[in-house]
């Protein structure tokens, strides 16, 4: 009798460790509460292409109009540009090309971003969005703002705004305001600062050509291009000694950024750009280049 009591004890813990076998078996222990997490789907580009390969030699040729004046080598040498320096091609890459005319350069760079989250409960695509906000935002536009060219209203407007001013003096720095401010493009920007001459002596560089800062529609949010795209126009004031004008065109696709620069610098500073020619040209490229991605 003097061995019974550590017999029920043995049967005691027998039973206990049954009940918590059945209550594992059954879910019941106090982790089944906690939520399962599930990943946000991943984007839709896992690789980028080949940047100096991705705009065509044809176009190249009408981008690059200055490039015609040169030997076969040398014309060989502009078309194939110049990558950028990455140290990871799946995430970022980059080419740059430049041909110098007799009434002007113009110069072009492309430059595509994969953006990958590293949040699973953000998406790529999310992430991508992200950062395509930020360029907008630094490039002074918003998402509420109307997309595409200035309508008749717009117009309308300005007509509106010359005559209230019809019965005073003009200050001749209101004029260059718009341009001042946006004169100076982002370091990234001002490595296309020089650029190629039109092909001709009609559209940029021409004293008197249509082609005038005033005429070239202002920055804005672009239609039917990717999932969001912006046009930022970023002329010099006429006389500058610096003269030259640079559009880019920024959109976005899935979870890839890409961004388009095009510039022309006439060879004298008396002569204006072509900006309504140079935004035209960009965003032709830009979209034949979101074709190319969504192949």
């Amino acid at each position: 009798m003097a061995y019974v009591p550590g017999v029920a004890l043995l049967a005691a813990l027998a039973v206990g460790c049954s009940a918590g076998a059945d209550s594992d078996a059954n879910g019941t222990d106090s982790k089944a509460g906690t939520p399962t997490v599930t990943p946000a789907p991943p984007g839709k580009y896992l690789t980028l292409p080949a940047p100096c390969r991705a705009v065509p030699r044809s176009t190249l040729k009408d981008l690059l109009p200055g490039a015609a004046e040169l030997p076969g080598d040398q014309q060989d040498k502009v078309f194939r540009g110049s990558a950028a320096v990455t140290y990871d091609t799946d995430r970022k890459v980059g080419c740059s090309w430049k041909a110098d005319g007799p009434n002007a350069t113009r110069s072009l760079s492309i430059d595509l971003e994969r953006v990958v989250s590293y949040d699973p409960a953000v998406s790529d695509d999310d992430r991508a969005d992200t950062v395509y906000a930020k360029k907008e935002k630094a490039a002074g536009l918003s998402a509420s703002a109307t997309p595409g060219p200035p309508g008749e209203k717009d117009e309308k407007d300005k007509k509106g705004e010359a005559s209230e001013g019809s019965g005073k003096a003009k200050d001749p720095a209101d004029g260059d305001a718009g341009a001042t401010d946006s004169a100076d493009p982002s370091p990234s920007g001002s490595d296309t600062g020089s650029d190629s001459t039109s092909g001709g002596a009609s559209t940029g560089g021409t004293p008197g050509s249509s082609g005038s800062p005033e005429e070239a529609l202002p920055s804005r949010i672009l239609d039917n291009l990717g999932d969001a795209a912006f046009l930022q126009d970023l002329p010099k004031k006429a006389g500058s000694t610096a003269q030259h004008h640079t559009v880019s065109v920024v959109f976005r696709t899935s979870n890839v950024v890409v961004t388009v620069r095009y510039a022309e610098q006439p060879a004298l500073v008396t002569q204006v750009p072509n900006g309504k020619e140079l935004q035209e040209k960009a965003q032709a490229l830009a979209r034949k280049l979101a074709e190319t991605l969504s192949e």
